[in-house]
């Protein structure tokens, strides 16, 4: 993380969560020059690129961690259609070809991420997904082509259970250099040997740039939008929503406040968690979305800023498919990335973890350490991953999973809901969300496969699983104001309320700090709060980075502050104050702060608060 009070324009490119500087001319090319020790002589095929996915999707979860878009055959145990797009190799004779790829599991069985690559329809010798544990290039051998020119090229699933594959490279060297460990190495290399490192950096500027499609940042584009503003809504996945899109399928929880015109135009029914019946609010949020006027940026993964002293300048970010870069201007920026990315790069005061009890008397004696310890630790509400089953008319076989054993022990199950959720003190919600997922996914196998050896789940068999994980809690950024837990117990009211809440206090721990035998279960923590509750507009913006304000579960707090208000129909209200705020911020010629000392009733006014009290509790209908 680099934190710099300068002056000087600085260009921030971010690969694996470690800040790289670049000061250059503002029209700089992509990518410093890589190594030259690396070889260049050859053809890069980025998995994310492939013309025809087949069965095959693109997981864009772990790019800031491992350096790609790679593809996954989450087949959920049964093989998915091959993947194909052609290539042009320029020169006959003898190629090498280089996989990376990882053994996600691996262990004393049979990887069960297993796949082939095929060129003109002819598995290569070598079996993929089962070498390495981490992130490798592996060799595939040789191959020899008659004819230059097209050649196509196909990924082949071998197992349905989630193997994996970031890029091919083929090249007629014979013992190739190749980027491995350097995540910064290696994106400057796939962009040199791609042609992106040639292309100027496309500029786009707007009034307000939001990162994030989750709840938060839709209601953020949504209320910046409606008085006019040019809005850009930057998101890594295909689909608009965060956990509440059909990809995660939680259910929204919480009021809408005073944004309930925005707001029920993009949440959701309150169906099971992870029922099929929120593909119908995501055609409701997508309609939504594309008729709204903001300008959307779905499939672009933010990957930097441009910063000069307290202020982002710019933001960049990356075509999943392609890998272009497209940077954003704007005078206001909004993070609702969830895990406070733009702050984190910008330099931003943060906090990650559970706060001391002491720190802000936030101790409970019900719960002791499970609610608030002794010593602040990096304990944190964890990631779910949902998932359920269907019963047929007839027996459905299931493969045996002895890779999903150890975790998934004897515990038994059909169905996944809220509480199947992992986290781990010795591990980062951010840096290990890949480990974090797929722990998930043994936990889900291994109990339905122990579930299928019961006579009654016989006709059962899987009819969705998640695969991109459903966070609740990584960075918090910290603003002028921190929310703890007496504000929302207390119901303290603030002169600059611009959300309202009325939920318990709903921490979460792992019912392995019991005794229980799984790691992957939870049991929520509810404490009362009594009534309606309100969080201040100084909670939205940094205190260290002027023209930022940040919506969602990175929002100022503290761990158990966040208990309450974390979930997305609060978020969302986060948004629209927030959206609302941008619009403020141009009117007046003004920074976020500004807008909170000078301008705070005209705010609350735009979201719906009546001035003349100090107390707003929404009505009944449609709140």
């Amino acid at each position: 993380m680099m934190n710099d009070n300068s002056n000087r324009r600085q260009f921030l490119r971010v690969i694996g969560g470690i800040g790289i500087t670049s000061m250059t001319a503002p029209n700089y090319l992509i990518g410093a020059k890589p190594s030259a020790a690396l070889s260049r002589s050859g053809v890069l095929l980025e998995a994310s690129s492939f013309a025809n996915l087949g069965g095959w999707k693109v997981d864009t979860q772990h790019y800031l961690q491992m350096g790609g878009n790679y593809l996954l055959a989450h087949g959920m145990g049964k093989p998915v259609k091959d993947a194909e797009t052609t290539i042009d190799l320029p020169a006959t004779g003898k190629w090498n070809v280089w996989v990376r790829n990882r053994d996600w599991c691996k262990g004393d069985w049979q990887s069960p991420g297993r796949f082939q690559v095929l060129v003109e329809g002819k598995p290569l010798s070598v079996t993929f997904g089962e070498g390495r544990e981490s992130w490798h290039w592996q060799s595939g051998g040789a191959i020899e082509v008659s004819k230059a020119g097209k050649t196509k090229i196909s990924l082949r699933d071998l197992t349905g259970f989630d193997g994996r594959c970031d890029a091919i490279f083929f090249t007629q060297e014979s013992n190739p250099s190749l980027p491995y460990d350097d995540l910064k190495e290696l994106s400057d290399w796939k962009d040199e040997l791609s042609g992106r490192a040639k292309e100027k950096v496309e500029e786009l500027s707007f009034d307000l740039v939001v990162v994030g499609g989750g709840m938060s940042g839709c209601g953020a584009a949504l209320a910046a939008r409606s008085q006019g503003l040019k809005v850009a809504l930057i998101q890594d996945r295909p689909l608009f929503g965060g956990n509440a899109s059909q990809e995660i399928r939680v259910h929204t929880l919480g009021i809408h406040g005073y944004g309930s015109d925005i707001l029920k135009s993009i949440d959701t029914y309150h169906y099971p968690n992870g029922d099929q019946k929120a593909k119908i609010d995501q055609v409701k949020r997508e309609k939504t979305m594309a008729e709204s006027g903001v300008d959307l940026f779905a499939h672009h993964t933010a990957c930097g800023i441009e910063k000069q002293g307290d202020k982002i300048l710019s933001v960049e970010a990356r075509e999943v498919k392609g890998g272009k870069i497209k940077r954003f201007r704007a005078p206001v920026f909004i993070d609702a990335t969830g895990d406070g990315w733009l702050g984190y790069w910008a330099g931003a005061d943060y906090r990650y973890g559970r706060e001391a009890a002491s720190q802000h008397n936030e101790g409970w004696d019900k719960y002791g350490e499970l609610w608030s310890p002794k010593e602040a630790d990096n304990r944190v509400m964890g990631t779910s991953v949902l998932w359920n089953s269907e019963r047929t008319n007839q027996r459905q076989d299931f493969p045996e999973v002895p890779w999903a054993m150890p975790v998934a022990g004897k515990h038994a199950a059909s169905k996944g809901e809220w509480f199947w959720e992992y986290s781990d003190n010795d591990l980062n919600q951010i840096e290990d969300a890949e480990t974090i997922r797929d722990h998930m996914l043994r936990a889900i196998f291994g109990s339905f496969a122990n579930a299928k050896k019961n006579p009654k789940y016989a006709p059962n068999r899987l009819k969705w699983v998640a695969y991109v994980g459903g966070k609740r809690e990584t960075r918090r950024l910290m603003g002028d104001h921190i929310y703890d837990m007496h504000d929302a117990v207390k119901r303290r009211e603030f002169p600059d309320a611009v959300v309202v809440e009325k939920r318990e206090v709903d921490g979460h721990y792992q019912r392995k700090l019991k005794g229980a035998k799984e790691d992957f279960l939870s049991t929520a923590m509810f404490h009362k709060t009594g009534g309606y509750y309100y969080i201040p507009f100084r909670s939205f913006y940094s205190r260290n980075l002027s023209n930022l304000m940040m919506a969602g579960r990175c929002f100022s707090c503290t761990h158990v502050g966040l208990c309450g208000p974390r979930v997305m129909n609060t978020c969302g209200q986060m948004g629209i104050a927030t959206g609302f705020a941008a619009v403020l911020c141009k009117k007046h010629g003004a920074n976020p702060k500004q807008v909170g000392k000078l301008h705070i009733k005209e705010l609350r006014s735009l979201i719906g608060f009546d001035n003349k009290k100090l107390v707003n509790n929404p009505s009944k209908s449609g709140h």
